[in-house]
């Protein structure tokens, strides 16, 4: 069958049209295009990449670079190229990346991420026993979702949790698809400053948390990290530390609750939530599109050519709802147990809190459908506003009662 449009006629991103499921384009490229021409808001083109196999290639091959810095990086954002000039480590290639990276990896083992559960659990409790308190419909997402992570993070990295709004609203105008050129510099410059301002404070009185440690152990001129990387760095690990399991949260309970069979099994199995955990990773994919790459050689994808310097995007919900890999991909099975989805990523920069996600996750589920039984949404998930066109997907705002 010839495909429906031609290959470079496709707009990127692609809107979803179903909140549990990927957009319907992705199956039609699957299968007639899986290297795919597209153009991007920003101006130029990127190939779209939606098989499993041809994925994982690009996110583990040497061919495909994830250097920010090299001319025809995708940019997906108007302002993005302000990040570009100088990024994080996530956006760099080996060595310089593992150089970064093994500065955080011990505070993100699975051993240190277990001695944070009493605290987690902790908070989960005061959450819900905040918002038990509170008479119904509340909104899910502030009242639980985002403070359970932007809570942990915080307390990881030494950040005050009383800045949380600042930090939160600012991090959302970075991140969303629809701001300006000038928004996003703006966003981005008052979170610089924030940032700076409390590296400042941690070399006058350190603490017992991450950034204290990178300033005292790893910043010039006693250590190897210069300032404006260890401000990036940091900003990346607030950013990514509460959107990405708030999204996870608030969509999984989704989720579960419009999937009755699911919860019932899983309430009369709680030793399945750790498959249900992967299964829901695996559904929603939230980070779709984070994976950007460019070619760093000539190289070939299920036929189709790549030259070097070529714009790629490895759509990782695409490449989770691949049925050669996961038979009946749209349907929602806690009994799967396969934990080869690639939500996390894949290859040398696959998601460094992963054990934590997992952890909050666990932790959030047990406790929420335990604690309240008769969880339901409040409003149809048809009438819900959802983060459409945004490096994270997610819901805005998810309405409850009981």
């Amino acid at each position: 069958m010839p495909p429906t449009k031609a290959p470079d006629s496709l707009s990127f991103p692609v809107r979803r049209r179903c909140p549990f499921a990927p957009p319907p384009e992705y199956e039609r490229l699957r299968a007639e295009e899986p290297v795919a021409k597209v153009r991007l808001p920003t101006g130029g083109t990127a190939w779209l990449v939606t098989r499993y196999d041809d994925v994982r290639t690009v996110l583990s091959g040497s061919a495909f670079s994830a250097d920010g810095t090299r001319p025809g990086f995708p940019r997906l954002f108007p302002g993005q190229e302000q990040i570009l000039q100088r990024p994080p480590f996530i956006r760099m290639d080996p060595p310089q990346h593992g150089f970064y990276r093994r500065m955080l990896i011990q505070e993100f083992t699975l051993k240190r991420v277990k001695t944070l559960r009493p605290g987690i659990q902790a908070t989960v409790d005061r959450l819900l026993d905040e918002l038990l308190a509170r008479t119904p419909p509340v909104d899910l997402v502030d009242a639980f979702a985002l403070p359970v992570p932007s809570l942990v993070i915080c307390q990881l990295l030494g950040v005050p949790y009383d800045d949380h709004e600042y930090f939160q609203s600012q991090s959302r105008i970075a991140a969303s698809g629809t701001s300006t050129a000038e928004q996003f510099a703006s966003a981005l410059g008052g979170l610089r400053a924030y940032m700076d301002e409390l590296i400042t404070r941690k070399q006058r009185n350190p603490g017992d948390d991450l950034l204290s440690k990178l300033v005292t152990e790893q910043l010039e001129p006693a250590g190897e990290l210069r300032r404006e990387d260890l401000l990036m760095m940091c900003l990346m690990l607030l950013h990514a530390g509460h959107e990405t399991t708030a999204n996870m949260i608030s969509l999984g309970t989704m989720a579960l609750l419009e999937h009755p069979d699911q919860l019932a099994a899983l309430r009369s199995d709680p030793e399945l939530l750790p498959d249900a955990i992967e299964e829901l990773l695996r559904y929603l994919s939230i980070a779709d599109f984070v994976t950007t790459r460019i070619a760093a050689e000539d190289t070939r994808l299920s036929g189709t050519e790549i030259r070097a310097g070529d714009g790629v995007i490895a759509l990782l919900a695409a490449a989770d709802w691949d049925p050669e890999v996961f038979g009946e991909p749209d349907r929602l099975d806690i009994h799967r147990g396969d934990r080869r989805h690639l939500a996390f990523g894949y290859g040398v920069h696959q998601c460094l809190g992963q054990n934590l996600a997992r952890m909050e996750l666990e932790i959030v589920f047990s406790t929420l459908f335990a604690r309240i039984p008769t969880l339901r949404l409040a409003v149809p998930v048809d009438e819900l506003s959802y983060k459409h066109g945004t490096l994270l997907y997610g819901v805005h705002e998810l309405p409850v009662t009981w």
